[in-house]
Order: C-alpha cells, then sequence, then structure tokens
C-alpha cells in the first residue's frame, strides 16, 4: 500500500538536538578551524537530509490513484498537508543555502573568530527548523491516520457489497473468499471492512464490504464519511447489493430498496452497474431481484459470482502474442 512505508516524522526539537549532539562530537574529533567546519557540516546535511527525506518518502498525489487520493484527502486534507511539505521543502533548501554561506566565512575568517560563525549559523538553522515545528507535527499525524489505510489495489476489479446491516454481506464476502478474506480499517471508524479476494478466469477480483458507508442512507452519512464514498466511487467496477425480503434483518423491505435507489443513483454517473441479490432466499423472494440466493444453505452463491463478474466485464490486460 502506498502510505504504509511512510517514516515517522521528527519533531522540530528531535531533529535540533540530533543535528547538533552530532556535530559535537565530530568537532571533537578536530580543532581550530577544521573543527568548526565539520561542525557546520555535520549538522547542516543531518537537518537538510531529515527533512528532504520527509518529503520524498511521501508519494505524489498528483499522480496517486483517485481512491487513495479522496479516502486520504478524508481524513488528512491533503491540500493542507502538501503545503506542509512545501514549507519543509523550502526550509531544507533554506539550510543548504545557510550552510555554503558559512563556508564561504569560515574560509575568509582567522580560527579565532569560526567559533563565532559557526554559532550564528546553528542558530540560524535553529531558527528555521523550530519555524516549521507545526508543519512537522501535521505531517507526522498525517502519516499515522493514513498508513493503515486498507490495503486495496485499484489496478485489480473490484466488487463492493452494500446493503443495510444483517443481510449477511459480511457471511458472503466469507463464503466465497474462505480462508483468504481479512479484515481492515478505515482510520475514522471502529468497524473493520472486510477485504477478500477469489479468482475467475484467471482474473484475480477483490471484493470488499464496507459496513459505516454503504449500509445506510446518505443523509445519516457525516462529511468525513460521504468522502470515503466517494473515494469507493474511483475503486468498484461494480456494486452487490444485498437485501433480505424476509426482513428478518431488521429492515423494513422498502427501506432497503429505498437505500438500493440511493446507492444507484450515487454511482450513476460512473456508469458503475448495481445488482440487487436477495439473500434468504429460504425464507422469502418476495422482490425483483437479479440473483436469489440463500448463504445459510448454499444456494445460489456461485450464480451470484458468475453473474456479477459478467456484468463487470472486466477484461485482463493481456500482452499481444508475438508473431511467429
Amino acid at each position: 500500500m502506498i502510505f504504509e512505508s511512510l517514516p515517522t516524522t521528527p519533531r522540530s526539537s528531535e531533529l535540533i538536538d540530533k543535528a547538533f549532539s552530532r556535530a559535537a562530537r565530530s568537532g571533537r574529533a578536530k580543532s581550530g578551524l577544521k573543527a568548526q567546519q565539520s561542525m557546520l557540516q555535520t549538522a547542516s546535511a543531518i537537518l537538510s537530509d531529515n527533512l528532504e527525506n520527509v518529503v520524498t518518502q511521501w508519494p505524489d498525489f498528483e499522480s496517486v490513484d483517485p481512491f487513495y487520493y479522496e479516502l486520504a484527502d478524508a481524513i488528512v486534507d491533503v491540500d493542507a498537508l502538501r503545503q506542509s511539505l512545501s514549507r519543509v521543502t523550502w526550509t531544507s533548501r533554506q539550510i543548504g543555502t545557510l550552510r555554503r554561506e558559512y563556508q564561504s566565512k569560515l574560509r575568509k575568517t582567522e580560527s579565532k573568530t569560526a567559533r563565532k560563525h559557526r554559532k550564528q549559523a546553528f542558530a540560524r538553522m535553529a531558527d528555521l527548523v523550530e519555524d516549521i515545528a507545526d508543519d512537522l507535527d501535521q505531517i507526522g499525524s498525517a502519516r499515522d491516520a493514513v498508513k493503515n489505510l486498507p490495503d486495496i489495489r485499484p489496478d485489480e476489479p473490484a466488487i463492493v457489497v452494500a446493503g443495510y446491516p444483517n443481510v449477511g454481506k459480511s457471511s458472503f464476502v466469507n463464503a466465497i473468499t474462505r480462508a483468504d478474506n481479512e479484515i481492515a480499517h478505515y482510520p475514522f471508524t471502529t468497524t473493520g471492512i472486510h477485504v477478500g479476494h477469489f479468482e475467475r478466469n484467471r482474473i484475480r477480483y477483490q471484493i470488499v464490504d464496507t459496513p459505516g458507508l454503504l449500509d445506510r442512507p446518505a443523509t445519516e452519512r457525516n462529511d468525513i464519511e460521504r468522502q470515503a464514498v466517494s473515494a469507493i466511487e474511483h475503486l468498484a467496477d461494480i456494486i452487490l447489493f444485498m437485501t433480505d425480503a424476509s426482513e428478518a434483518c431488521g429492515y423494513p423491505l422498502a427501506d432497503q430498496l429505498a437505500l438500493r435507489d440511493d446507492v444507484i443513483e450515487r454511482f450513476r454517473e460512473r456508469e458503475i452497474p448495481v445488482l440487487t441479490v436477495n439473500n434468504k432466499s429460504d425464507r422469502s423472494e418476495a422482490i425483483a431481484a437479479d440473483c436469489q440466493m440463500s448463504i445459510k444453505y448454499d444456494e445460489g452463491i456461485d450464480t451470484v459470482l458468475t453473474t456479477t463478474v459478467d456484468a463487470a466485464g472486466w477484461e485482463p490486460d493481456i500482452p499481444p502474442s508475438r508473431q511467429a
């Protein structure tokens, strides 16, 4: 996952202490002017390199898949994050400029005034790093928020399961993925999302159940949840909407169909198909559905998969065969 390997972001005070303590050690190995030059080089390199690494370890948000962009933006405000990263980049370059300025001064000065110039350089560098203390804190918080986003691959076909709670969504995902089923978490919910995989015609499909997002009307979602649904729009190749016509789930069928219509309307613009699958068909088939299924009695599951895969219409990228 693109955010998983992001390193810990240092705090400004930690970075300054690290740079100056290592500089002091390097200075003790030399004397006079060379000691001051070594300290300046060591401290500036640690500060500028660490700040540069803070920025370069983040992906370029211009090229991030829209699914992950929308999901990250839902929890960290990507525009604000990019501004903080930009200020850190500027600071890293300014420290390099200061290093060159004071290296020149040290070359032209007498040994007895070299220490004064080096201390001036350290003070100015520390001021620069302290000025971006809030930016480093924000980047660190953003890293903690996004590093555990669910590992879903936008380059693989994705089937998103929707429907009211207790209609059998998780049971369906478990039934078709078996041991391959995983549970991940969105950072802004306490409910685990179910991510499974299965293969058809040598294509690996992801099947995703997102409790807390597509299991209630849009009017009941908060702003972050609504943006997470926008992310799913970029991910889904097909929506599998599950109902329970028997109403044993605890929700009237009319409410279930209203939610289905809401989902259809939401994904209409991107032309993402929505299939209606009625689970617990052993209790009731009182609904016009694309498929009838009973997970409890293992009936109709394979038909659901076949219908879903056909409707998704995913074609693998197969390189053209070479001519003999």
